[in-house]
């Protein structure tokens, strides 16, 4: 089973605070990738936390809904008023929280187990109850809350790794035992990554007989987070042969979701799901790939709802740089492409990012093709100010039409964005997906360079605006990344309808002995 925390222990990452709306959409996200238990938050820790578990409640999701609780009734009782289904009621079972947290004894901490629990079932909740600071706790003792536990009713035991101390050993190691001492319960993990081992982690307790798994999209949560959803996913299917009930094509969608909604950029290495996790450089490694992918390749990226990207820089090799032209449906001939080869190797010696917009840019250079841009920005117009909402009007050429739109956004940035997308989506659909500035100068005067990544359908570009003004750098780097995109669907669209039309006059063609004319 995967039972999913974005909502409470991934929302409790300093810096994340989602509205019930955010959480909503969420959830309808998690709920579509398969997840069998989505945690929602919990339910006593405010009106807001109570009003989105209320909404996630009513929607009629196919996952179990839960709320945390502690051993406290209002806690329990918010659960219950909120239309959850289950509740993750934690108590603590180390002595170190024992004592110095709750100020307890063990035999007060046994009586709080059994009172809350049967308090939970009678009004009607599923009980999932979940022991504090477990990997840290006397293991007897654990073996005797647990005991209490299961004759209060306690519907699944979830021993908690709360400050992420297991190895993969030690996790096997106390996992097979609690499965041994308690074979007929449903038993979870929950690990956190204080050590960068909550994935192997989880995987070896699942290993040892667990059920269920706790899990965050993106690995995030308090410190440094949970186990990742799409890492523990991927591996038991790659890795164990073993499946789950996630629809693994729908992980990477999800992750950009949560991205956004929870305003947390991705690390560009993080795997399954970091920008860079199947990007190719290195010339040795994409002349390997161009052969056979699964030479630097141990996932197919249309597992989880990726693409390959050949990625151009210092490193990158003539084979690659043709590859990527090639995707750009550009085919220069092997002069040219020795000069595209040699200018981008030179601006990367430099250490300067060379983005799909760059690489166009130059190739449009060194093969004397006319530089074509379908968006051309007419007007751009910013008001903000601390009593303003900011707003942003612009006025395009696109393809010789003219488009005017306006939008409001959190900051001028963010409205200027927010308009041309708006101008363009009408015509062209296409995403934000990651955004990134940096001041390249010193000073309030400062050269800003802005980084955005792209996407159409499945084609993803990476582009880049530099400009005294950030706004003015942020359209830059929009419209040439999206003149990219639009180029690519032009040519990609025209070549179609030939192959159309010619499909169709040969479907239409008569030899020359025949007395009927052939269809125009």
């Amino acid at each position: 089973m995967i039972f999913d925390t974005t909502l409470r222990d991934g929302e409790q990452m300093p810096g994340i605070s989602l509205t019930p709306e955010k959480k909503l959409k969420i959830a309808r996200k998690l709920d579509d990738l398969g997840v069998n238990v989505i945690e929602a938050g919990f339910a006593a820790a405010s009106p807001g936390e109570m009003e989105a578990i209320t909404l996630i409640s009513k929607e009629n999701l196919k996952a179990e809904i839960c709320s945390f609780a502690r051993g406290v009734e209002k806690d329990i009782d918010a659960v219950a008023k909120s239309g959850a289904d289950s509740v993750f009621l934690v108590i603590p079972s180390s002595d170190l929280h024992i004592r110095h947290k709750l100020r307890k004894t063990r035999n007060e901490i046994l009586d709080l187990t059994s009172r809350s629990i049967r308090y939970a079932k009678d009004l009607g909740l599923i009980v999932e109850f979940g022991l504090e600071d477990s990997t840290r706790a006397d293991l007897e003792f654990i073996k005797e809350m647990i005991n209490v536990a299961i004759s209060a009713g306690a519907d699944r035991i979830t021993p908690c790794d709360t400050v992420g101390v297991l190895t993969p050993e030690r996790a096997y190691e106390f996992y097979s035992e609690l499965k041994e001492a308690f074979p007929d319960v449903t038993l979870g993990v929950h690990s956190h990554d204080d050590f960068g081992m909550a994935v192997a982690n989880s995987i070896a307790a699942l290993n040892a007989g667990a059920d269920e798994v706790h899990v965050t999209v993106n690995g995030l949560g308090e410190r440094a987070g949970n186990a990742a959803l799409e890492e523990v996913v991927v591996s038991l299917k790659i890795l164990y042969n073993v499946e789950t009930s996630i629809k693994t094509e729908k992980i990477y969608d999800a992750s950009l979701l949560i991205s956004r909604l929870t305003n947390t950029s991705i690390q560009p290495n993080k795997a399954i799901v970091g920008e860079n996790a199947f990007a190719h450089e290195s010339g040795i490694h994409t002349h390997a790939i161009l052969s056979e992918p699964s030479t630097y390749e141990p996932i197919s990226p249309e597992i989880v709802g990726r693409r390959r990207r050949l990625a151009v820089g210092k490193h990158a090799g003539s084979r690659g740089i043709k590859a990527a032209l090639e995707e750009m449906r550009l085919h220069p001939n092997e002069e040219q492409l020795s000069e595209i080869f040699n200018r981008v190797k030179a601006l990367g010696d430099k250490g300067k990012l060379i983005t799909d917009a760059d690489l166009y840019a130059i190739a449009e250079s060194v093969m004397n093709l006319p530089a074509t841009s379908a968006i051309e920005l007419e007007e751009l117009t910013v008001v903000t100010g601390n009593k303003v909402t900011p707003t942003a009007s612009v006025k395009l050429k696109l393809n010789g039409d003219h488009l005017t739109e306006a939008a409001t956004g959190i900051g001028p940035v963010d409205a200027a964005i927010q308009a041309i997308r708006r101008a363009v989506s009408a015509v062209e659909p296409i995403r934000l997906e990651e955004y990134h500035v940096n001041a390249i100068t010193g000073g309030t005067d400062a050269l800003v360079e802005v980084t955005v990544r792209l996407s159409r359908g499945d084609h993803v570009v990476t582009a880049m605006g530099a400009h005294g003004d950030i706004v003015m750098a942020s359209v830059e780097a929009m419209l040439k990344g999206m003149n990219l995109l639009m180029s690519n669907h032009i040519i990609h669209a025209k070549t179609r309808s030939l192959q159309k039309a010619y499909k169709y006059v040969s479907s239409k063609h008569f030899s020359a002995s025949s007395s009927r004319r052939t269809d125009k």
